[in-house]
């Protein structure tokens, strides 16, 4: 009798086919699968940074309305269930086996190339989502828009957070060209909302809406005050209106970026409302907002016994590191930097204002073959900051806890993030991600 494979195990397989641009072969595994994605109403969530917060807290929005809500998101931090959530709750590991294997076998009996991972994932969430039934299934979009996986689907709505550099090598050299791609997710008639851009991104966008004849909602206009409080590590409190209505609001969202995302969102969800999600109202929008976690965006875990605090932030692009390194500055309080990242990314932009701040730094290798070596950051440091240098990151760990700091900021990648936030659970109890 044959072992069940895993999920992890399918996807190991089908890691070799790498990124592919393009829905062809997608369009036909889907067509031989039922198109479940044409069953669902969708919200698809493009962007450089933000867009997994953004997607969070409009499922949590929509739930407090009383939906059953899908979301699907990318990449994850401890385990690839992470990715599949249906009412909250990750989905079962042998579920996901199941779904793959599938997958897989539809693909063979097509005689095509097999997906790749994230086109896997994505079809597994499609099929997750519709036979559960949601209400509203949210995706975050993975790479870029136009050819992304995610856009196969026909959403109800679309939602671009802020556009900054990242992934040149797939999407372009200039926010234009990066907007551009971002845009793909537009569709006629279809709302498509706008966080607060960069110039040049947002003239993309907006020549982009107009071309697809999408109905623009920019989030800025919308809004008729803002009166925001940072609580440091503990959050946000916010008093916003828009159009609609005033709300006072509180997020454990820590950091004043997330007011855009928590926006953006308040927003989206306004627009979801006019579309027929009629039970989502101010309480919803207020008590999903409060009870909204992502793990590992500038997520405070308290160690026992007093022996200081971990902040754990996914920043892995230029955009990402200034805005922790802004946090950082105003929170004003001495840290030690655990930073590790890929080496295809702007390391020059990403350490250097992180590093800046640091009272001493240990720089370690992520879990990835795509990984940067800790000696080559090691020359982005400024000499008169302290470095330590150990690859392995469960060490790396261990000596960052070494003479227990009172705050270890954790970031550079979210493959690191994940892997020291997993070796955290197993020593002091962590909870999983929610």
């Amino acid at each position: 009798m044959n072992r069940v494979r895993t999920s992890d195990e399918i996807l190991r397989g089908l890691e070799r086919y790498g990124i592919r641009l393009g829905l062809e072969n997608l369009r036909a595994l889907l067509v031989a699968l039922g198109n479940p994605q044409s069953q669902l109403a969708i919200a698809l969530v493009a962007g450089t940074n933000g867009k997994g917060s953004t997607s969070a807290l409009l499922a949590e929005i929509a739930a407090a309305a009383g939906y059953r809500v899908g979301l699907y998101t990318s990449p994850h931090l401890e385990t690839v269930e992470e990715r599949i959530r249906i009412d909250g709750a990750k989905i079962a590991p042998e579920k996901l086996a199941r779904l793959l294997e599938e997958i897989l076998a539809a693909a063979a009996r097509l005689g095509t190339e097999p997906p790749t991972y994230f086109e896997a994932m994505t079809v597994a969430a499609f099929l997750a989502c519709a036979r559960s039934s949601v209400d509203l299934a949210v995706f975050e979009v993975g790479l870029g828009g136009r050819l992304d996986a995610t856009n196969i689907a026909e959403p109800l709505l679309s939602v671009v957070t802020p556009i900054a550099f990242d992934h040149r090598e797939w999407l372009g050299e200039t926010l234009d060209a990066i907007a551009r791609e971002k845009a793909g997710i537009f569709r006629t008639d279809v709302p498509a909302v706008l966080a607060p851009q960069l110039a040049e991104a947002e003239r993309a966008l907006v020549d982009e809406a107009v071309r697809r004849e999408a109905r623009l909602v920019p989030v800025g206009p919308r809004l008729r005050g803002l009166v925001l409080r940072s609580l440091g590590l503990d959050g946000l409190e916010m008093e916003l209106a828009t159009d609609a209505r005033a709300y006072s609001l509180r997020t454990v969202l820590a950091g004043d970026h997330q007011a855009a995302n928590v926006a953006t969102a308040l927003v989206a969800a306004e627009e979801l409302a006019l579309l027929g999600f009629n039970e989502i109202d101010e309480a919803a929008i207020t008590q999903g907002i409060g009870r909204c976690r992502w793990a590992g965006r500038l997520e405070a875990v308290t160690l026992p016994r007093g022996a200081g605090t971990v902040l754990l932030d996914a920043a892995h692009n230029p955009a990402g590191c200034e805005a922790l390194a802004r946090f950082l500055a105003a929170l004003g309080r001495s840290y030690r930097l655990l930073f590790g990242a890929l080496a295809d990314k702007e390391l020059a932009a990403m350490l250097p204002p992180l590093a800046a701040g640091a009272a001493d730094i240990v720089l370690a290798r992520p879990v990835s073959p795509r990984a940067a070596e800790p000696t080559a950051l090691a020359a982005l440091v400024p000499a008169e900051i302290p470095v330590r240098i150990e690859p392995d990151p469960a060490t790396a760990l261990d000596q960052a806890l070494a003479g227990e700091p009172d705050l270890l900021v954790v970031c550079g990648s979210i493959f690191l993030v994940g892997e020291i936030r997993g070796l955290l659970r197993a020593r002091f109890g962590v909870p999983p991600p929610v």
